[in-house]
């Protein structure tokens, strides 16, 4: 009798977990519901972008919503793990619908300081009022009767934070599939050394700890997406931070890395839009809304 009760009360305590892969993105948004409560949470959710044609559209928000109504969950919360410079936030939109809160870590302010003068947002408020709850380390909430831990593990960007639910941890974009590596750490405000060190933290939870990651970009020699792995997966076979590799030869691989890579393609709208907790600029007397784009002009053509 106590066992089987000991059993009903561990399988509250775990989430359900539903995943939405955007593949213009590679990006995975999580509906994550407790079953006891029927409370859910949205982590990350995309806004579909086109960036051609500035069209935004909000049909990959529309399937949470639709799989929330299926299970019959209320979801009082949108959970952002940073602020992304590859996908633009659908948080406003969830919240439009249903009511929920945006979070984010405290830290979203440092992000806001760094980018309010790159693009000369003067009506930008630099305290994170854009959101409705900033969480700081350690900090516990909960999705109805799921207790949530926020972890600050910034590296990739001043601001991430992971989500730890029961045997879960949605990471964010801190660490990819074991096969593909880790995030970078070249943008304003991001630091190699930093992102090891929280790497570390989040693989010293136990092994079986499930990890939900926010892109895949399919490793070479891999023909299927995947976002979600284990901390012992990552302590064996990351080829980045596997066991035994030291926060040196990280940071030299990793500044390495990041020397090489591209700019991503919807850095510039979405930096913008989402250290507002999702939202655009107000529209101007024309009705439209519009982002800027900073230009870097050689001395010759910028007096020509």
């Amino acid at each position: 009798m106590d066992l089987n009760q000991n059993a009903s009360e561990a399988a509250t305590t775990q989430p359900e977990i539903v995943a939405f892969f955007d593949e213009p993105t590679n990006t995975i948004s999580y509906l994550v519901g407790d079953p006891a409560s029927g409370v859910a949470a949205v982590i990350d959710p995309v806004l579909d972008f086109d960036l051609a044609s500035g069209e935004a559209d909000t049909r990959s928000a529309a399937r949470i919503l639709a799989a929330a109504r299926q299970r019959n969950w209320r979801i009082e919360m949108v959970l952002e793990t940073h602020a992304h410079a590859d996908h633009l936030s659908a948080a406003p939109f969830i919240k439009a619908h249903t009511g929920a809160w945006i979070g984010i870590g405290a830290h979203i302010r440092d992000v806001q300081r760094i980018f309010r003068p790159v693009f000369a947002m003067e009506d930008l408020r630099t305290d994170g009022s854009d959101f409705d709850r900033l969480f700081t380390d350690g900090e516990r909430f909960a999705i109805g009767t799921l207790e949530v831990e926020a972890m600050h593990v910034p590296g990739h960007t001043p601001a991430d934070m992971a989500y730890r639910v029961g045997d879960a941890v949605f990471v964010g974009d801190t660490l990819f599939m074991p096969d593909y590596g880790t995030a970078r750490a070249d943008f304003p405000g991001g630091d190699a050394r930093t992102l090891y060190r929280s790497i570390r933290r989040v693989l010293s939870l136990p092994d079986e700890t499930r990890l939900f990651l926010c892109h895949d970009y399919k490793a070479p020699g891999r023909d299927d997406y995947r976002w979600e792995t284990s901390v012992g997966e990552e302590r064996r076979h990351s080829i980045h931070v596997h066991d035994g590799v030291t926060e040196a030869e990280f940071v030299a691989m990793r500044e390495a890395r990041d020397a090489g890579l591209a700019v991503p393609r919807l850095l510039l709208p979405s930096i913008q839009v989402n250290i507002r907790a999702g939202h655009f600029p107000e529209a101007e007397a024309n009705g439209v809304r519009y982002l800027r784009i900073p230009v870097k002009l050689p001395d010759d053509a910028a007096s020509a």
